[in-house]
């Protein structure tokens, strides 16, 4: 077990995402968001991979020494707008949490969009994730809308979604963005 951190976020040090990178973000991710309580919080290997060929990177991590303490996945374009940044996927270890690492990474992700030609950079924050929530609002976003997901169990599939979080016997299962981008 790595040892426990200590200071803050400007002692750590900021690199672009890369490949070495890859396995600790995912693992950091995970560990960090419950796939079960909002399935599209989960991420596969080719999702996050498909991040390092960007032309314009705002995909970051902070390091404590070789340790991934957080990370960032941002994209210069959202939905059918190539002139908004999105703020995609953010992740602090526990351990760092509470000391800046997590603005600072929002803080420079936004800066690379806005380097890149964003007029705006959007996120989108699970509504029970008070956390993250306020987050956004310290580094300056502001709640412009509110997207609800809607779940259609089928008679002949296994349970999913909140009916899951109910069952604690259920197994447990991901759904990746790629997954979700298939059903659309």
């Amino acid at each position: 077990m790595p040892d426990a951190p200590t200071g803050n976020a400007a002692e750590l040090t900021l690199r672009p995402l890369g490949f070495e990178h890859l396995a600790a973000v995912l693992e950091l991710g995970h560990r960090v968001y419950d796939t079960d309580a909002m399935p599209y919080t989960g991420w596969s290997l080719s999702a996050v991979a498909g991040h390092l060929d960007a032309p314009d990177p705002a995909c970051l991590v902070l390091l404590d020494g070789d340790r991934v303490a957080g990370f960032v996945l941002g994209s210069l374009s959202f939905e059918q707008r190539a002139d908004w940044g999105y703020l995609e996927w953010i992740a602090v270890d526990p351990g760092y949490q509470g000391r800046g690492a997590a603005s600072r990474l929002v803080e420079e992700c936004c800066a690379r969009l806005a380097a890149a030609g964003a007029v705006c950079v959007v996120t989108d924050v699970e509504r029970r994730n008070t956390a993250s929530a306020e987050l956004m609002r310290r580094n300056g976003f502001a709640e412009e809308a509110t997207v609800s997901l809607f779940v259609r169990p089928l008679a002949d599939a296994p349970a999913t979604g909140a009916s899951r979080a109910r069952e604690a016997s259920a197994p447990r299962r991901h759904l990746t963005r790629a997954a979700a981008e298939r059903v659309r």
